[in-house]
C-alpha cells in the first residue's frame, strides 16, 4: 500500500506529488487512490521516517498555503505545519502534540488547534490526526472545522444565555424554599418539611447545573483564556487539596497528600520541585472536581490520596481512591459533556455530568491531558498531565509575572 506514495525522482519529475502505481496494486486501483486523496477536502501528508515530506494531496496545498506540491516535497514537515492551540497560544516543542505523536510514532486522534498558514499567517481551525505506519512513515491528516466551530458556537451562545437567564429564578425558588425551612420564618409539619427539602435539594442542583454550563461556555466560546503564571505544582496542589480534608473526614475516608498509598505523609519525604506555567484558577477547577468526585463515590472507611510528581519533561498528578470504580465501557466517555454512568450507585450519588468535562476542557486549555484507570468495584486513578518547566524557566517568568504587576500597579496610581 506504502508503494502507492514512493514516485522516483527524475528529471522530469522533481518529486512525488500524486501515488503511482506499486508492483502489488493494479493501475486502476492506483487510479482511484489517487483520484480519492486528490478530491477530498481533508488535508493528506505523507511523511517518512525523518519527518520529511513524501506526498501532499491539493487540499493540504491549500490549507498550508504553499502554493504547489512540489514547494512541500522534501521539507521537513515542521516547516509547513505550524499550529498552536485552539486558543491562540503557541505550544513549545515539548508539549505540541503533533510533535509528540510523530516522536513517539504514536497515533494522534482529533486534537483541535489552529494551523499557522504560509506567510500570510492566516489561522485555521483544525482537528488533526496522525497514523504510523510499519515503515516508520507517518500519515498526517486535517481537516477544516470553522464551519462546525461556527455551529458550535450558536449552540453555546444559546446555553450559555439561557443558564444565565434561569439562574436567576432558580435562585428565587431556592432562596423561598429557605424561608419556609426555617422555623423562626415559618412553620411547617414533618411531612412538608420533608418535601420542601427535597424541592431546595433539587433547585441547588439545578444552579448547581447552570453555573457549570456557564463555567463550560465561557471557555468554549472565547470569553475567558488561561492567565498563565509560573508555579511551583506541589506547593500549589497541597494548598487545594488541604480544603477537602474536612469533607473527607466528616465521611470518615482516610485522605493524604504526597504518597502512593493513604497512609499518613511525612512531610520530609516531598524532596521533589516541581515547576509549570499554569492558571492557578483552573487548576483549583480541575482539582476540586476530581477530589470531590474522589470522596463522593468512594464509600466510608475508604481511602483518597493524591500525588504530584515530575515526570520527564511533564508533571503528573493523580487522584486516587477505593471508591466504587468506573466499568470500563463508562470509562471511554466518561470526559463527555453531560455524560453519567447509568447504575444504581451512581443515580443515587447525582451530579450534572459537566465536572470531567470541565476538567478536561481546563486541562486542556493549559497544554495538557487527562486521563482515568479503573475497574467496576475496585475504585479509580484520574491522571492530569501538564508541561514541565525547568526551575530557570520558573524563575524567568516569575520575573517578568512581577514586573508586569509593577509596571500595572504604576499605572493604576497615576
Amino acid at each position: 500500500m506504502l508503494n502507492i506514495f514512493n514516485k522516483k525522482k527524475t528529471a522530469e519529475n522533481p518529486a512525488p506529488v500524486a501515488p503511482t502505481a506499486s508492483p502489488t496494486m493494479p493501475p486502476v486501483q492506483t487510479n482511484f487512490a489517487e483520484i480519492a486523496l486528490n478530491s477530498i477536502h481533508d488535508g493528506v501528508i505523507m511523511i517518512n521516517q525523518n519527518g520529511v515530506i513524501q506526498f501532499i494531496n491539493p487540499a493540504a496545498v491549500t490549507m498550508t498555503d504553499c502554493k504547489s506540491p512540489n514547494n512541500a516535497i522534501g521539507l521537513d514537515y515542521g516547516l509547513l505545519l505550524k499550529i498552536e492551540t485552539k486558543e491562540g497560544r503557541e505550544l513549545t516543542p515539548e508539549e505540541n502534540p503533533l510533535i509528540r505523536s510523530i516522536q513517539s510514532s504514536q497515533p494522534l486522534e482529533g486534537y483541535d488547534c489552529a494551523l499557522i498558514s504560509g506567510a500570510s499567517a492566516k489561522r485555521i481551525p483544525i482537528s488533526i490526526t496522525t497514523i504510523p505506519l510499519n515503515n516508520g512513515s507517518k500519515i498526517i491528516t486535517f481537516r477544516n472545522i470553522e464551519q462546525e466551530l461556527a455551529e458550535e458556537g450558536e449552540q453555546t451562545e444559546f446555553i450559555s444565555t439561557a443558564s444565565h437567564e434561569m439562574r436567576t429564578p432558580v435562585a428565587t425558588i431556592d432562596g423561598y424554599l429557605a424561608l419556609c425551612l426555617n422555623p423562626q420564618t415559618a412553620t411547617v409539619d414533618e411531612r412538608a418539611k420533608g418535601y420542601l427539602e427535597s424541592a431546595k435539594k433539587a433547585s441547588e442542583h439545578l444552579g448547581h447545573l447552570f453555573q457549570n454550563l456557564l463555567d463550560v461556555t465561557k471557555l468554549d466560546d472565547g470569553r475567558i483564556r488561561p492567565q498563565f503564571v509560573p508555579a511551583e505544582m506541589i506547593s500549589l496542589v497541597k494548598q487545594i487539596v488541604s480544603d477537602h480534608a474536612a469533607k473527607a473526614a466528616e465521611k470518615k475516608i482516610a485522605f493524604s497528600f504526597g504518597a502512593k498509598t493513604a497512609e499518613p505523609t511525612d512531610d520530609h519525604r516531598l524532596e521533589q520541585v516541581v515547576y509549570a506555567s499554569v492558571d492557578v484558577n483552573f487548576m483549583r477547577e480541575i482539582m476540586d472536581n476530581l477530589i470531590d468526585n474522589a470522596i463522593k463515590y468512594t464509600p466510608a472507611g475508604g481511602s483518597v490520596y493524591i500525588n504530584v510528581m515530575g515526570d520527564g519533561d511533564r508533571v503528573l498528578i493523580n487522584v486516587t481512591d477505593t471508591g466504587i470504580g468506573i466499568s470500563s465501557e463508562d470509562l471511554q466517555h466518561i470526559f463527555q459533556k453531560f455524560y453519567r454512568a447509568d447504575n444504581s450507585d451512581t443515580r443515587e450519588i447525582g451530579g450534572t455530568g459537566l465536572g470531567l468535562y470541565i476538567v478536561k476542557q481546563r486541562a486542556e486549555a493549559m497544554g495538557g491531558r487527562v486521563w482515568a484507570e479503573s475497574a467496576f468495584g475496585e475504585g479509580t486513578t484520574f491522571y492530569v498531565s501538564l508541561p514541565r518547566i525547568s526551575a530557570e524557566e520558573y524563575n524567568k517568568r516569575l520575573i517578568a509575572v512581577q514586573n508586569a504587576s509593577m509596571i500595572n500597579n504604576k499605572g493604576g496610581n497615576q
